[in-house]
């Protein structure tokens, strides 16, 4: 498979890569930069968005706009940005010192499940929680280190999530009330390739994982065994998405913060175009 520059970029911590198919544009953040990205492959077009505090993801929301994962809690803003007349505006904030936001992701069901972790990354210092539309908020894991990839089987009856200093992959059934339940291991990753990082599920109900100081992104089938490698050019990819029309190119987000010497992509977006086919994510329904 061919690995293309799709946006030349010198983020230091890009994360989040998301399809937003109502707008035909990719979303994705450089967290420790504060901001936020969109991309519309068609036209080339490129806008950015700067906040007020660390970003750890944008996601789409039905009828416009953004929910951010913000540093100190969840987030609106309008179709026009956060200084057009829908505006900014909280939907819940919790300030807890020496903690960030990370990764995101939105469940079929609309809700958003966003993660936290420590800016010194301590066990336990990280939680992944459930937000509906009217900001009801449930901590479903209050155990976390760094938490990232979170993903439904295209059913919506799994749920796939990492922390990635455990190295694993788990998944976990999801009921009725879509809490999920039965947390156990899908796959894990040995040492010396990497951490796991952000992830996305494709058609097949495959699991496609960015691996932090492994150069890769490997897919693992639903049954837990790695069947794909794609082998990349920067170290620090962190996460990745189906994107495009027909959902068929996969894109890959990069770091550069830590390296002494970062690869001359390190920090852009990266594409494998006909890497696969992906699901069409649901927007937040807030």
């Amino acid at each position: 498979m061919t690995v293309e520059v799709a946006i030349r970029e010198y983020a230091t911590l890009g994360e989040g890569p998301t399809w937003d198919a109502a707008a035909q544009r990719l979303i994705w953040v450089d967290i420790l930069s504060s901001r936020v990205h969109t991309y519309e492959p068609d036209t080339g077009r490129r806008t950015v968005l700067t906040t007020e505090q660390h970003v750890g993801a944008a996601k789409p929301r039905t009828g416009g706009g953004l929910v951010l994962n913000l540093r100190d809690g969840v987030a609106l803003i309008g179709a026009d940005g956060a200084e057009g007349p829908d505006g900014f505006r909280w939907l819940h904030r919790e300030v807890v010192p020496g903690r960030r936001a990370n990764d995101a992701a939105v469940a079929p069901d609309g809700s958003l499940w966003a993660g936290t972790m420590r800016y010194d990354e301590a066990p336990g210092g990280g939680t992944l929680s459930r937000i509906t539309a009217d900001g009801t908020v449930e901590v479903v894991l209050d155990d976390v280190a760094v938490s990232n990839g979170t993903g439904w089987s295209p059913d919506g009856t799994l749920m796939y999530y990492i922390d990635s200093p455990t190295r694993r992959i788990d998944v976990f059934d999801v009921g009725d009330d879509q809490r999920p339940v039965n947390r156990r291991q899908l796959a894990s990753i040995e040492e010396g390739v990497g951490f796991p990082d952000g992830l996305t599920v494709d058609a097949e109900g495959c699991i496609w994982v960015a691996l932090w100081d492994g150069a890769a992104v490997r897919r693992y089938t639903p049954s837990g065994d790695l069947d794909r490698v794609i082998a990349l050019p920067t170290p620090r990819p962190t996460a990745c998405a189906f994107a495009g029309s027909d959902l068929t190119d996969l894109y890959i987000t990069t770091a550069r913060t830590g390296l002494e010497a970062p690869h001359p992509m390190s920090g852009s977006v990266l594409v494998v175009p006909g890497a696969g086919k992906g699901l069409t994510q649901p927007p937040f329904a807030g």
